[in-house]
């Protein structure tokens, strides 16, 4: 029985291309260039398939053209194929430094985020420190905000019992917290 369910990424896609077209797509080592307008041989010979969209072919199509493998297979000398492996022509000088620079920035945009200064951190942005809330100035009854996963709820304070506060939150649900989640 067939899985007639659509791919839902780029990545799956490309894996199912290796699969169909092994003389034009390939999963590791250097890729070979594909033929000037595969994308329409492709849309062609995929039209049938109801696993498949155009938009997300195109998608798939561009990730693999430009990732590095690719790029590093787009040289001088070196022939463009099919979709059946068939041979489609050399690569002009143009589309051989095009994928050069294409590689180059590419390479240049990942290591920049590697490196840097000795001594330097990365630039993390900070959030603003909560004022720090001592319990004991905590009343039953009072409104407060408290800090559930990243943003701040309405809440109202319950019971308090050492460094534990029930609050009631505007939902009605009713959570026991630390000090440090309660914001005034």
């Amino acid at each position: 029985m067939e899985n007639n369910e659509k791919f839902s990424n780029s990545k799956e896609l490309i894996a199912y291309l290796c699969e169909q077209f092994p003389a034009c797509f390939i999963a590791e080592g250097e890729a070979r260039p594909l033929k000037i307008g595969i994308f329409q041989d492709l849309a062609t010979r995929l039209a049938e398939d109801p696993r498949v969209s155009k938009t997300l072919l195109r998608s798939a199509l561009r990730q693999y053209t430009s990732s590095w493998r690719y790029l590093h297979g787009v040289k001088a000398g070196a022939i463009r194929v099919d979709l059946d492996g068939n041979e489609c022509g050399i690569l002009t000088e143009e589309h051989v430094t095009h994928a050069k620079q294409a590689l180059k920035e590419s390479k240049d945009k990942v290591f920049a985020s590697r490196r840097r200064p000795e001594g330097e951190k990365p630039n993390k942005p900070r959030r603003p420190a909560r004022p720090k809330v001592d319990a004991a100035t905590l009343v039953v009854g009072q409104a407060v905000k408290v800090v559930v996963g990243k943003a701040p709820v309405p809440a109202t304070v319950r019971e308090v019992v050492k460094e534990d506060i029930q609050v009631e939150l505007a939902t009605g649900m009713v959570v026991r917290v630390k000090a440090d989640r309660i914001v005034l």
